[in-house]
């Protein structure tokens, strides 16, 4: 591949364009192996193709629905394998859904706690604090 880059090949700042991420993310994903390394053309610049597209859209939606960077990593090696079932796929959702709803039931116990907190703060310009005094015991 020479230093023309074809219509279907993008650079970096291109895919970046063109899926909303920033730059420094589809760099730490290269490091960590979440995308491919692309190929380089004869200068050196990468170049990007749609699968590079395809992919970076698969782990920001994934990122999006609160998946860990593990969890998608274990995605993407069942696409990559060609090993994936839906059987398998439903199993790790299912699993993520249960950390999720629990996450859910702690946020709710943490909002009613603060509440009950902060209701009992004045809010005057006094140095007594039930806030502080809350996360001081």
């Amino acid at each position: 591949m020479g230093d023309h880059i074809s219509a279907k090949s993008l650079q970096r700042a291109e895919l970046a364009r063109r899926t909303g991420c920033n730059l420094e993310t589809i760099r730490y994903y290269e490091k960590i192996g979440l995308m491919p390394d692309p190929p380089r053309t004869a200068s050196g610049y990468r170049v990007y193709g749609e699968g590079h597209v395809s992919r970076l859209l698969f782990i920001l939606r994934a990122r999006e629905l609160g998946f860990a960077i593990d969890e998608i990593r274990g995605l993407l090696e069942l696409v990559d394998s060609g090993a994936q079932t839906c059987a398998e796929v439903k199993e790790r959702t299912e699993r993520h859904l249960a950390d999720i709803r629990a996450k859910i039931a702690d946020l709710r116990r943490i909002e009613k706690i603060l509440a009950a907190t902060a209701a009992q703060c004045s809010g005057d310009r006094v140095p007594e604090c039930p806030v502080l005094a809350a996360l001081a015991s």
